[in-house]
């Protein structure tokens, strides 16, 4: 008896923002035709890369041009979803080195980790290695064993995950208002508060690149992502509103308290110590600990 394809009540969901042709192309002749696939326009996508989209098989496009955000365009697409009714959304970034093969292993490791509490809310690859980035580190969930060769974690990226739709509806939305960096965190810590689980599927990986490369520090175990000064600024205003959040655990606070303050020395050092970059940052650390979010003001349109 032939098996049931575990991505047949999946959508591929992909977020661009100033893509190149390549980055279009590649998502089209990956998935187009293969897979329901819904994009979501957060601006820039070049003209010709526009008609190859409006021209693939299966495909949906989303959204205005404009820049909202990850967390808004990640929710637009999760309501398209569920409006059509399918069941799984398969999450990617437009540099996402990823297939049908790995959605389809991924609604394995889904099917897997369901049937046992806390129920899974979404699954992803474990992170490959790419030349040039640091690689993600997603923390094992304390007190909770592996389970059918998954592994139970705090959080991991959105880009790559297979996120289930009823626990999607029953979780909420990622928060927009904080527009780009630590929504996937933040979303993964709330599922675990709310009884959800989410896993790794270390059989499964892709590589993640975040920023322009990789900044390490010469005489601390200190390494992370060389970002433009407003993701970093933004980083830095959602990581210190975590530490408000009463679903976000202590452990992690605590961790990221005595790490934030070296992540920043760090990326100050790399731009010479310079006065404007440290009084955008601090600014960002008092945002962050005011409860100040939104759109940043100078997040490109």
């Amino acid at each position: 008896m032939q098996r049931p394809d575990p991505s047949a009540d999946t959508a591929v969901a992909v977020v661009f923002f100033r893509p190149s042709p390549e980055q279009v192309a590649r998502i089209v002749e990956r998935f187009a035709g293969r897979m329901p696939v819904l994009v979501y326009d957060n601006g820039g996508i070049p003209p010709e890369g526009r008609a190859r989209l409006r021209d693939a098989e299966g495909l949906g496009l989303l959204g205005e041009g404009r820049n909202r955000g990850i967390a808004a365009a990640l929710n637009a697409l999760a309501e398209a979803a569920l409006v059509a009714g399918f069941s799984r959304l398969f999450l990617l970034d437009q540099d996402a080195d990823a297939t049908v093969e790995t959605a389809r292993a991924l609604g394995q490791a889904l099917d897997r980790a369901t049937g046992e509490s806390p129920l899974p809310a979404l699954v992803g690859p474990a992170p490959a290695p790419k030349p040039g980035h640091k690689a993600p580190a997603y923390p094992l969930r304390p007190d909770l064993p592996p389970r059918e060769g998954l592994r139970p974690v705090e959080f991991l990226a959105t880009s790559g995950s297979l996120v289930d739709l009823a626990a999607f509806a029953r979780i909420g939305p990622f928060r927009e208002d904080f527009f780009i960096d630590a929504v996937d965190l933040e979303w993964c810590f709330r599922a675990w508060a709310r009884g959800w689980s989410c896993w790794m599927d270390p059989g499964t990986a892709i590589p993640h690149s975040v920023g322009r490369g990789t900044l390490r520090a010469r005489f601390l175990p200190v390494a992370m992502p060389d970002q433009p000064l407003f993701r970093m600024a933004v980083y830095v205003r959602n990581t210190a509103y975590g530490w408000r959040l009463p679903h976000v655990p202590a452990r992690w606070k605590l961790k990221q308290a005595a790490y934030l303050p070296l992540q920043i020395g760090l990326y100050w050092s790399r731009h010479r110590f310079s006065p404007r970059v440290l009084a955008r940052l601090l600014a960002a650390l008092a945002q962050g600990l005011a409860g100040r979010l939104g759109r940043p003001a100078d997040a490109p349109p």
